[in-house]
């Protein structure tokens, strides 16, 4: 909305920084993450009066977290939904298609998120949607997205394209609609359940997106930019610049929500949060075609999505337990925190030292990603 400010240049010189997407990203995060203090108490009370409480998975190893974390205040992806859809309505250019798809595919996941996270609440157990239901609706909206990429013209040139990092040339060139339709899936579906999974300790998913949605900003900004794509041998998309905007409110609405996440939390953000977060970053990568990108950016992600994967086919296929915990982050968690009974060292501070590690590796898999741009 306020992009077309700069409209009105003749009228007043300074009014030309609202066409700078540099401008408007940094303004997008600021004030994303002010809605974000400034609404945060607000969402809280309000989930505590509907009693909105978070419901630990029944495990015997994580009892000691299920009864510290059972009855926090959950769903407050809602408030990292609602900030970024304003902030972003305030900041970019509303005519994108691809800052809409990316609005969309948040608030979408989010929706399926906010679902499940209802059936937890009301049954009042961790189950929540049928995984297969959740996977049928993820699936759905990604051939939703397929569709309108295929169906808006500017889109075409490069949606059948892939793309690996280190390479200025497509290794395929068009990988048909079917192939397209997959790939995208496994990408979208992919990237928000792995979010999902990460989300297991007081801000430990928030941080690392964090660094996730600042990686892709400054990827996106690239991605736009004619000169600095032709530059770095990096696709050229055009409009998809639109997207550091929005990146840039995602990083400030994290930061915001980070705020009462961090430990102890006094809000979780939920599969309404996480799903909509890991969606959100699945569908920039996409538009700006560095989707495969995605696994060193998010590197994170990938080590707690893995090891679910493989402790899950170790117990089916020998019936014995890669880690001690799945996902990853607990396996760490419970080994650090043997280590501090033994030496006689504050056991409740454990959370912190493994999410504060989790979020140093989450920016340097960051760092990595964009680094990536030179080397071609």
């Amino acid at each position: 909305m306020l992009y077309f400010l700069h409209e009105l240049t003749e009228f007043w010189a300074p009014l030309r920084l609202f066409r700078y997407i540099t401008f408007r990203a940094l303004m997008g995060a600021g004030t994303a993450f002010l809605l974000s203090l400034l609404f945060g108490p607000l969402i809280i009370r309000w989930l505590q009066a509907l009693k909105i409480k978070q419901y630990v998975r029944d495990d015997a190893v994580l009892e000691h977290q299920r009864r510290k974390k059972s009855g926090t205040p959950t769903m407050g992806g809602v408030l990292i939904i609602a900030t970024v859809l304003v902030s972003t309505g305030l900041w970019a250019d509303v005519r994108n298609v691809y800052v809409w798809l990316a609005l969309g595919t948040m608030t979408a996941m989010g929706a399926i998120g906010f679902w499940d996270d209802y059936l937890k609440v009301s049954k009042k157990n961790a189950k929540g949607l049928p995984g297969r239901i959740k996977l049928a609706l993820e699936i759905g909206w990604t051939l939703l997205v397929v569709a309108a990429l295929y169906a808006w013209e500017p889109s075409r040139a490069h949606v059948a394209k892939l793309m690996l990092p280190f390479l200025k040339d497509p290794v395929v060139a068009n990988m048909g609609v079917i192939g397209v339709a997959l790939f995208f899936t496994i990408v979208l579906v992919g990237s928000a359940n792995a979010v999902n999974l990460t989300d297991g300790l007081d801000g430990l998913a928030i941080g690392c997106t964090n660094s996730a949605a600042a990686a892709y900003l400054a990827l996106a900004y690239v991605a736009g930019n004619s000169v600095a794509a032709g530059y770095l041998l990096v696709p050229f998309v055009p409009g998809s610049g639109e997207l550091a905007v929005f990146c840039g409110c995602l990083l400030g609405a994290g930061l915001g929500f980070l705020w009462f996440n961090c430990h102890p939390a006094r809000v979780f953000m939920g599969d309404t949060g996480s799903l909509a977060l890991g969606g959100a970053i699945g569908m920039v990568a996409i538009a700006i075609k560095q989707e495969l990108l995605l696994m060193i950016v998010g590197g994170i992600f990938v080590m707690e999505a893995v090891s679910v994967m493989l402790q899950v086919a170790s117990f089916k296929l020998t019936g014995r337990r890669i880690f001690r915990v799945a996902p990853i982050h607990h396996h760490f968690e419970q080994i650090e925190k043997e280590r501090a009974a033994i030496e006689g060292r504050d056991v409740e501070v454990v959370e912190t030292m493994v999410t504060i590690r989790f979020w140093i590796l989450g920016i340097i898999f960051a760092l990595i990603g964009v680094a990536t741009l030179k080397i071609r």
